[in-house]
């Protein structure tokens, strides 16, 4: 494996040497680890491997080992090659990523070695936040969203979030909640016909954004589950993965304006054309509809977590209500 990372990073490989080999954590389910990797020889002192390989049996920490799942995942490391590969490079400061110095594909094997974001001075990781400490996330997303604006997915996800109803039969199937279920695919169909569709990180959630020594910049990691989709599938994701239902009654307001003015700053920052009064129109109510399309997927994944509160379910039974009286 040493050798492999090696290769991957020089044309020259008998110049590099690696000193240590750091486990930082272990794939979800078995599927492999992430490394650091300490060099010498080489331009980068220290690199991070995301090494994936595919086990002879799955296991699930909520016992969804099903055939779904596992073909699920494999695509998952696809799109992350992928988007590395081709999209990557479009990130800017603005909208921070690791860059990738490489990767590799075997059979039943993804290599992919990155930038050490803690080199970089990414040295943070918050596992609670204050809506105060969301903000240079929410401002990351702004970017990104408006960075990928109509651009093309092309080798990424068809349609971004790891809970995209599509991909989650199993889930739908075990979800008791007949009037969800029954509006399931008209939810899905509505955040996928809206206009202004760009790429969406698909799982951004508080654990995978590092943040700076002073907490004002952060980069994102995990894009397994990047592909298109409306902006607000990764607002209202990120906004429930650090508030619980009281938090989210008196911040959410707040942090969603926040976000669609850091959205319309980055806009006019990148000269674009289009319409900001126009796509906040189009993207604002679907809010609602990205939390209600979440909320059916935990709902059926794992009906007693603790996201399935009284903010979430007011706000999808406000879609359903809106949806039945058309």
């Amino acid at each position: 494996m040493k050798h492999e990372v090696v290769k991957i990073l020089s044309a020259k490989p008998d110049n590099i040497f690696v000193s240590k080999v750091e486990e930082l954590q272990s794939l979800w389910s078995g599927y492999g680890s992430i490394k650091r990797y300490t060099l010498s020889g080489g331009e980068q002192n220290t690199i991070i491997v995301k090494h994936v390989k595919l086990p002879d049996h799955q296991k699930h920490p909520r016992g969804w080992n099903t055939r779904h799942s596992h073909q699920r995942k494999i695509r998952s490391y696809e799109v992350e090659t992928q988007w590395y590969k081709d999209f990557g490079q479009a990130c800017d400061d603005l909208c921070r990523i690791a860059e990738c110095f490489g990767t590799k594909r075997e059979k039943d094997e993804f290599i992919i070695v990155l930038e050490d974001l803690d080199a970089s001075g990414f040295t943070r990781r918050l596992e609670q936040a204050t809506p105060n400490q969301m903000l240079p996330c929410i401002r990351w997303l702004a970017h990104f969203h408006a960075r990928f604006l109509h651009h093309s997915h092309t080798g990424l996800w068809p349609t971004g979030t790891y809970w995209h109803l599509e991909t989650r039969p199993d889930e739908l199937e075990a979800l008791d909640d007949p009037a969800l279920k029954k509006a399931a695919l008209e939810i899905d169909m509505k955040l996928r016909e809206c206009p202004y569709q760009t790429l969406v990180h698909g799982d951004a959630k508080l654990a995978n954004f590092c943040f700076s020594k002073d907490g004002q910049s952060v980069a994102a990691v995990d894009f397994q589950y990047v592909g298109g989709g409306c902006g607000m599938k990764d607002v209202a994701y990120f906004i429930g993965s650090c508030l619980d239902a009281n938090a989210c009654q008196r911040y959410a307001e707040e942090l969603l304006q926040y976000y669609f003015d850091s959205l319309e700053e980055a806009l006019n920052t990148s000269a674009s054309s289009i319409s900001f009064a126009a796509l906040e129109e189009s993207w604002r109510p679907m809010y609602a509809y990205a939390w209600a399309d979440f909320h059916r997927f935990v709902k059926g994944w794992s009906p007693g977590h603790w996201k399935l509160h009284s903010y979430s379910e007011a706000l999808t039974q406000g879609v359903l209500k809106e949806l039945q009286s058309r």
